[in-house]
C-alpha cells in the first residue's frame, strides 16, 4: 500500500479521526495559551524572566508527569485517562484566567497542566496500536507528528492575534474550550476498553521501574531509546534562535524563520519517510537519518548566511523524521499493559534532553558563539548515533 493509501487507512478509522482531532484542537489551544501567559505575567509584572519563567513552567513538569503519572493510562481505562486529563486541564485554565487571580495561583496552574499532560499524552500513544495495524499506524505516527508542528506553528500565530485585537484572558478561555472540545470528541469517537494492567496494581516508582525493565529486555529498544533522546542536541537551533539572528545581522523578523524551519523540515521529512520508504526498509533507516540529522548541523562551522542556515535547518529537520520509526517500534514491541508506562518514559526522555540541551547549548554559545554551538551540538549527535548504529549490528532491529 502506498504512503498515500495508509494516510486515508489512518483516517478511515473513526477512532482514529477522534484522537487526531482532538490532538489538533489541543495542541493549537495550548500554544496559544503560552502566548497569553506570557503576554498576561509581563503585563502584570513587567518582568521579561518572569514571563520566561511563566513559559518554563508550561514544559518542565510534564517530565514528571511523562515519567511518575504515565502508568495510570496502563491502570485505568486510557480514554477515560484522557477525558479526565482534558476536563481537569479545562479547570486549571479558566482558573489561569480569573480577572485578578494571584501570579503564583496562575503559575501553579500553568504547571498542573503541563503535569497532566503526561498521563495524556502516554493514554494517547498507547491506544494507537490497539486502533491501527499494520502501516496505518506507522501513517498515523506521521500524521500526528506533522499535525503537531502546523498547529504549533498556527497556535502560535493565533495567539498573537487573539491576545492582540481581544485580550490574554479571551485566548486562555479559548485554550480551555479546545480541552473541553477535546474531551467531548474523545467521549464520542473513542471506544471504552478495559484497563490493560488487568487489574494489577503498582506505586508510581514501581511502575516507572518496571517501564525500564521492559525497556532493557526487548532487543533493540535501549538503542532506539538513545536515538530518540539526540532531540536534545538537535533542538539547539531552536532555542537559540534570537541570539542567532543577532549573530548574523539579520532583521528581527528572521527569529520566527529560524525556529519554525526544523519543524518545516520534519513535516517534510515524515511525509517523504512515510510514502516512499518501504516499510521493510524503515528500520534500516533509523540509525542514518539520526547520523544525517547531525551530520548537516556540522556545515554551521563554516558560519553561512542565514539563507544557507534555513537550508540546513531545513534538511536536518527532514532527517528528523527517523524519530517516526523509534515512536512506532516502541508502540507496536512493548505489552500492552505497560505500553502507557514505556511510551511515558521516552516522552519524558526527550522532555528532558530537550531541556538539557537548550541549557547547555546556551552555556556553550556564550562562550564560542551560535553557529559553532549548533555545529558541536550535531558532531556529538553524529558520534552517539554512529556508535549506536554500529552496536546495533550485532542486534536483529527493532521495527515490525
Amino acid at each position: 500500500m502506498t504512503g498515500a493509501g495508509t494516510f486515508r487507512a489512518a483516517f478511515d478509522v473513526p477512532e482514529f479521526r477522534g484522537v487526531w482531532a482532538g490532538e489538533a484542537l489541543s495542541q493549537v489551544g495550548d500554544q496559544l495559551a503560552r502566548v497569553a501567559l506570557a503576554v498576561l505575567v509581563f503585563e502584570r509584572t513587567g518582568s521579561a524572566a518572569l514571563a520566561a519563567l511563566t513559559l518554563g513552567l508550561s514544559y518542565t513538569p510534564a517530565f514528571v508527569g511523562s515519567a511518575l503519572l504515565s502508568g495510570l493510562a496502563d491502570r485505568l481505562p486510557r480514554r477515560s485517562v484522557m477525558i479526565a486529563c482534558d476536563l481537569l486541564c479545562a479547570v486549571l485554565v479558566v482558573v489561569m484566567a480569573v480577572p485578578g487571580m494571584p501570579l503564583a495561583v496562575v503559575c501553579t496552574a500553568m504547571a498542573g497542566v503541563a503535569l497532566v499532560g503526561g498521563p495524556f499524552r502516554a493514554a494517547r500513544l498507547a491506544l494507537l496500536p490497539e486502533m491501527l495495524a499494520g502501516e496505518a499506524y506507522v501513517s498515523a505516527l506521521a500524521i500526528r507528528s506533522m499535525t503537531i508542528q502546523g498547529a504549533q506553528l498556527v497556535g502560535f500565530a493565533a495567539g498573537g492575534v487573539v491576545v492582540a485585537f481581544l485580550s490574554p484572558r479571551v485566548a486562555l478561555l479559548v485554550d480551555a474550550g479546545t480541552f473541553l472540545c477535546s474531551a467531548l470528541i474523545l467521549r464520542v469517537f473513542v471506544r471504552r476498553r478495559p484497563a490493560a494492567a488487568g487489574g494489577v496494581r503498582r506505586s508510581f516508582w514501581s511502575s516507572t521501574a518496571e517501564g525500564v525493565r521492559v525497556i532493557r529486555s526487548v532487543a533493540g529498544l535501549p538503542g532506539l531509546y538513545v536515538l530518540g533522546m539526540l532531540a536534545g542536541l538537535y533542538i539547539g537551533p531552536e532555542g537559540l534562535a534570537a541570539a542567532w539572528v543577532s549573530e548574523l545581522h539579520a532583521p528581527a523578523a528572521t527569529v520566527g524563520l529560524l525556529m519554525g524551519a526544523p519543524a518545516a523540515g520534519l513535516v517534510v521529512g515524515a511525509w517523504l519517510f512515510t510514502r516512499y520508504v518501504d516499510a521493510a526498509r524503515r528500520p534500516g533507516w533509523t540509525g542514518p537519518l539520526a547520523v544525517a540529522a547531525g551530520a548537516v548541523l556540522m556545515l554551521c562551522f563554516a558560519r553561512p548566511p542565514v539563507v544557507v542556515v534555513l537550508v540546513i535547518l531545513v534538511v536536518s529537520g527532514m532527517c528528523t523524521a527517523y524519530q517516526i520509526q523509534v515512536g512506532a517500534s516502541f508502540g507496536r514491541q512493548t505489552p500492552a499493559e505497560s505500553r502507557a508506562q514505556v511510551m511515558g518514559l521516552l516522552n519524558s526522555g526527550v522532555l528532558t534532553a530537550q531541556g538539557l540541551g537548550v541549557v547547555l547549548a546556551g552555556l556553550l554559545a556564550d562562550r564560542i558563539g551560535v553557529a559553532h554551538t549548533v555545529a558541536v551540538a550535531g558532531a556529538v549527535g553524529v558520534v552517539v548515533a554512529l556508535g549506536v548504529t554500529l552496536r546495533a549490528g550485532a542486534v536483529q532491529p527493532v521495527g515490525r
